[in-house]
């Protein structure tokens, strides 16, 4: 089998979009259609069906997501093999910048450890920026918030939203009491932002967005400072802020982080690798 289309094939699984695929492979979708055939006449099955408005993977399909991980995994573990003492550009890694401090790090060493020689440079955005990044190949690798029912990325960590404040405030009630509740928010394109907005619109709580951001630098130094109340994953909470214990908040949706490496890979970080780091990095978190 053509390892391009396997790529091409395992593009797709992951993004859930033959646009995406074409994007991220630097084809048209026609070729990738014309990949795709080629799959299904060589392996003799059906390959997709329609579900709904979307296409899906038949049984065959799904049989051979399998075996195209571990090919295309195994050509690219051979040529970074024999290119081990290339010269390569730096490996980018893109990062949202509420994992900056406390995903990244722990990322970074291990890949240290892995390549020590190899040169790193990182890029924070949030994660759908990320994903286009990666679609243009402008960049490596990336952390990601994983969308739901996707199958992207190699697993890293299952986290939860909580509700989260400045410690110590000094105010005459709680800041999560107050009426209307001030809010403090990532982009309206966080699951996190969109949750918290529309549980507080279902339970008819008034509330103010007094900010909104992509910097978790930022909307931290707001809540120190007594802005507001956020909405964040709980790995993301650092020193000076606490969980709010308040019950009556809306419930906030649990969130897989994720290790996605681009289709055309950096010839030092191949899909193998990927997968080991996030093995690493999930059993010291667990």
């Amino acid at each position: 089998m053509d390892i391009d289309s396997l790529r091409s094939f395992i593009a797709f699984v992951d993004t859930g979009s033959f646009t995406r695929a074409a994007k991220q492979t630097f084809r048209t979708q026609s070729a990738i259609s014309m990949q795709m055939k080629k799959l299904e006449e060589e392996t003799g099955h059906a390959l997709f069906v329609k579900e709904g408005r979307n296409l899906g993977l038949t049984e065959q399909g799904q049989h051979l997501v399998s075996y195209a991980r571990r090919l295309v995994s195994l050509h690219d573990e051979a040529l970074g093999h024999f290119s081990t003492h290339l010269q390569h550009p730096p490996l980018t890694i893109g990062c949202p910048d509420d994992y900056a401090e406390s995903i990244l790090p722990s990322i970074v060493a291990l890949v240290r450890e892995t390549l020590p020689q190899q040169s790193i440079r990182i890029v924070c955005d949030c994660s759908t920026q990320l994903r286009l990044m990666l679609d243009q190949g402008k960049i490596d690798v990336a952390i990601l918030t994983r969308a739901p029912d996707a199958e992207e990325g190699y697993l890293l960590k299952h986290d939860s939203g909580v509700w989260v404040k400045g410690d110590n405030l000094q105010t005459d009630e709680p800041i999560e009491k107050q009426n209307p509740l001030s809010l403090v928010l990532y982009e309206p394109d966080c699951k996190f932002h969109s949750t918290a907005i529309d549980g507080l619109e279902k339970q008819g709580r008034e509330y103010r967005l007094m900010c909104s951001s992509s910097s978790a630098t930022a909307i931290k130094g707001l809540l120190r400072k007594g802005q507001g109340i956020s909405a964040m994953a709980r790995s993301s909470v650092s020193y000076g802020l606490s969980i709010v214990e308040d019950f009556t908040l809306p419930a906030l949706p649990s969130v897989d982080i994720v290790l996605a490496v681009a289709p055309i890979p950096h010839p030092m970080f191949a899909s193998h690798l990927a997968a080991e780091i996030s093995q690493r990095f999930f059993g010291q978190n667990h």
